[in-house]
Formats: structure tokens, sequence, C-alpha cells
């Protein structure tokens, strides 16, 4: 990694992360193409996601929007100057039509008070737990899975 200080970890120093730490990411060849104050999006290949019938298989389909969810968490800590882990506790994804081409997942972040409260706790508490929804992008905008997950953060 850089110089960077973690609140201001570039997307691709967050790629490089999750390539060391996760490596699963690196097997699906997962790029970090925007972290922002507003979105956290990632990207895969389709060929490193195939399944046995040309679209993009359930498992990297459930995956992906993890990894989407589990950085933003991850950054919103490093900004605020945490250091600790985030593990997924609870997790689902709705399947609503199958991904042929690019896999491309989004996770809005929570608005303010929600951030703070949740930093808040995990001060307090040494532990602290978020909600937080993905999307994998479909075809005509319209998702082609909806993920939602509970995540908590040890420090």
């Amino acid at each position: 990694m850089s110089q960077h200080s973690p609140a201001n970890m570039t997307p691709a120093e967050l790629e490089a992360y999750l390539r060391e730490k996760i490596p699963l990411s690196r097997a699906m060849e997962v790029r970090v193409v925007e972290s922002s104050p507003l979105r956290l999006v990632l990207e895969a290949p389709l060929a490193a996601n195939i399944n046995h019938v040309g679209s993009a298989f359930g498992g990297s389909l459930h995956a992906l929007p993890t990894l989407a969810c589990y950085s933003t968490l991850w950054t919103i800590m490093r900004e605020a100057g945490t250091d600790g882990h985030v593990v997924v506790k609870r997790s689902e994804a709705s399947y609503r039509r199958p991904v042929r081409g690019r896999l491309r997942a989004v996770c809005i972040r929570p608005a303010q008070p929600v951030i703070a409260r949740f930093l808040e706790d995990l001060r307090r508490n040494k532990k602290a737990r978020m909600e937080l929804d993905a999307i994998v992008e479909g075809e005509a905008e319209k998702p082609a899975v909806e993920f939602h997950g509970t995540f908590v953060a040890i420090v």
C-alpha cells in the first residue's frame, strides 16, 4: 500500500487490500471502480465468474455485493480512524434475472446519522452492526440481484 492515510484510500489501494486479505476477490478478478462518499462500486468480468449455461455463477452474484457492502463498512471505519474487523452476520440475495455480461455491484452508503450511530456504538461497545444493501446491476437499469446483509464490526 502507498503512503495514503486510510481516510483517503484510493480505489486502487482498496482493491489491493481486498486482493491481499480476501483471496476470493482475486479469483473473481474484482475491481474497485468507485469509492466515494455516496457509494461503492465493484466490478468483475463474466469470464472469471461464468457458470455452465454462460451466465454469471450464482455464488459470484452473492459474493460481489457481499464484498461491496463489506468494503463500504470497512471504508467508513477507516475514514473515522477506527481499526477493526468486519464480518458478515447474515445475508440474503434475490436473483431477479441472469447476468450475461460484466458483473457490477453497487452499495449506496448509509445516511450520515446511521453512520454516526454505528460509530458511537462501536466506540462504546467495541462492537456494532450495520444493515447494508447492494444491487448487482442488470440490463435496462433493472437489478439482476438485490442483496441485503447484516455486518458486524469489532475493535
